[in-house]
């Protein structure tokens, strides 16, 4: 879409979610994105802002913006689907960290966008979409990672593989582990963090905090056991982070919680009061996975870190080759 639309609401469509009602005419659009298309007024009902939950009526106008997307729906024919051109091809090929019949695993860059949104029209869902013209059917991913996150990403070649390991990631049989560079040092240096998250929105997007008295209905239990490896004074230490539930943020609004925010992480403090030389970018990295492959056998697999990190990690006097989980 290059120019504003208006839809009309018909009558079967009376009483339907406005959620809803993208997810059957705009499936590309994912929650978060038209979160933030109606939190920024880009997407209206009439002339007024609304939720994502608001119940349409029938005749009601829908203002739909220009949606930021290169490719079509997975849905969407096969023929309607480009190929991938030879720039998202080399992309591809760089992240990969291993390849066979049943998956891909990448080192997905700090940066790159997983889904695409406002302003993304390069993201590896797009990628995904372009290979299974390729394929014959779709890739897809596993589990995701933040944009500013770099890392290990699993992604599936077909459907069923995705179903399989998507049960296996919610169970607790596969092992992450993540590296951090955070602010101060933990105390005590090694521990457990037991403390239920809630979404708090705001105008600038959403975080992710420790739940209060009265919003148990809401929050969502999680777990993160971590390890400090190495200490900077008492200016940054580098961290193992090994999550036990996979909540949104979870790792950097479980670091702030206890007072030692992730270096350059803008929603929660981590940006604040850098060092020179210390890039202004999320010091968080996905370094490795363990899990039961589907055919039998354990897939292993580090991820090298993104240049920042290596070069504060100098900056600071830490060996990277000094621990490996």
């Amino acid at each position: 879409m290059s120019e504003v639309k208006r839809h009309e609401v018909s009558a079967d469509e009376d009483g339907m979610r406005l959620d809803r009602w993208f997810k059957v005419h705009f499936p590309q659009v994912t929650f978060a994105y038209l979160n933030k298309l109606t939190r920024t007024g880009q997407v209206r009902v009439g002339t007024g802002r609304v939720k994502n939950n608001h119940r349409l009526a029938k005749g009601d106008e829908i203002r739909v913006p220009p949606l930021a997307f290169d490719r079509r729906p997975a849905d969407a024919p096969k023929e309607d689907v480009p190929p991938l051109t030879a720039k998202e091809r080399a992309l591809f090929a760089s992240m990969v960290l291993h390849e066979d019949q049943d998956i891909f695993i990448l080192n997905k860059p700090s940066g790159f966008a997983v889904q695409g949104g406002t302003k993304t029209s390069i993201h590896l869902d797009g990628l995904l979409m372009g290979l299974g013209v390729e394929l014959g059917e779709r890739p897809l991913l596993v589990h995701r990672l933040d944009r500013d996150t770099s890392g290990v990403i699993v992604i599936a070649k077909r459907r069923a593989v995705a179903a399989s390991l998507g049960k296996l990631f919610a169970s607790r049989n596969v092992k992450k582990t993540y590296w951090a560079v955070v602010k101060g040092t933990p105390d005590p240096a090694q521990g457990k963090i037991d403390v239920a998250l809630i979404k708090a929105r705001s105008e600038d997007g959403d975080r992710m905090r420790a739940s209060r008295e009265g919003e148990e209905d809401d929050e969502q239990r999680a777990i993160t056991f971590y390890n400090t490896l190495e200490k900077s004074g008492k200016a940054a230490s580098w961290v193992s982070l090994k999550p036990q539930t996979g909540r949104q943020h979870q790792l950097r609004a479980h670091m702030h919680h206890i007072g030692t925010p992730i270096l350059g992480d803008n929603k929660y403090g981590g940006d604040e009061g850098l060092s020179e030389g210390i890039a202004n970018r999320l010091h968080l990295h996905a370094r490795r996975l363990q899990f039961p492959h589907p055919r039998g056998g354990q897939i292993d697999v580090t991820a090298p870190m993104p240049d920042h990190m290596l070069h504060t990690f100098e900056a600071l006097g830490f060996n990277a080759e000094r621990f490996d989980d």
